[in-house]
């Protein structure tokens, strides 16, 4: 996969990948660039068997502050309906990139985190903050609709669909003591121990079986349209298919021998 991008931090070593938008001064607001390079990384993740986990970071006391007033904003009012279409769809596919990217993905946000900054801690599969943070799904307040990029499909399966509503329609900021309240956030800590906290899930979801992760991280997403009978039979196939890898092996025989077990992620 790419690892010399351009429009964002992203460091890779020991098996965690760390991106975060890369401008800090601004609170680091997302430009058409960065999205579409951010799209394209996670979906090469799906093939990458270096990285077995990412944190999404925040960057200087800032999560992301949304796409960008001058570079996105006042463009957008100037183009026609094709071609903010395209643009819209292209947002969305870097929320698709991550849920399909196979890999979990760990969301550390601090300070602002709005529009499509809450989005992509929303599409992460797990969230650490701090009391500081403040999440708006702010579309409602620039005259858009709260459907954007999936919220309205997503944000209800994490916190309900009243408190979703009650973002969605306002536009207010949920802080980082409801978001752990509301099971939107897992964890709650002080932004000294922010990335510390990110980076121990990190290692040991990385240190866990790679194929097993993956297989779980695609059954989340995909048993959402699958009814009780069809998401029970998809889980004994994709059970099935980790029972034939070594990883479940390596468990069995360390288990055995009263030792922890080393994964490989196949």
């Amino acid at each position: 996969m790419r690892k010399d991008v351009t429009h964002f931090k992203c460091d890779i070593e020991d098996g965690i990948a760390v991106v975060a938008l890369d401008r800090p001064d601004r609170k680091n607001p997302l430009t058409f660039e960065s999205y579409a390079e951010l799209r394209d990384w996670f979906r090469d993740l799906h093939y990458d068997d270096e990285v077995k986990a990412v944190v999404f970071a925040s960057n200087g006391g800032n999560f992301s502050s949304g796409g960008d007033v001058h570079d996105i904003i006042g463009p957008l009012t100037k183009m026609s309906m094709k071609e903010l279409l395209t643009f819209t769809r292209m947002t969305g596919d870097l929320v698709k990139a991550m849920v399909n990217c196979g890999k979990p993905i760990i969301a550390a946000v601090d300070g602002v985190c709005a529009g499509a900054g809450a989005i992509i801690s929303m599409a992460s599969d797990l969230r650490v903050a701090t009391p500081e943070a403040k999440t708006a799904f702010l579309f409602n307040r620039v005259g858009l609709a709260g459907c954007d990029m999936g919220a309205c499909a997503i944000l209800p399966r994490i916190i309900g669909q009243g408190r979703a509503a009650e973002l969605l329609y306002l536009g207010r900021a949920m802080t980082g003591e409801e978001g752990h309240a509301w099971g939107y956030f897992n964890r709650l800590v002080s932004a000294d121990y922010l990335m510390g906290e990110a980076m121990k899930l990190a290692r040991r979801i990385a240190d866990g079986p790679g194929f097993a992760n993956m297989m779980t991280k695609t059954m989340l997403a995909q048993e959402w349209c699958m009814s009780i009978e069809q998401a029970i039979e998809a889980e004994a196939q994709a059970q099935a298919i980790c029972m034939q890898g070594q990883d479940f092996h390596r468990a069995y025989h360390a288990f055995v021998a009263k030792e922890k077990p080393v994964f490989e992620g196949d």
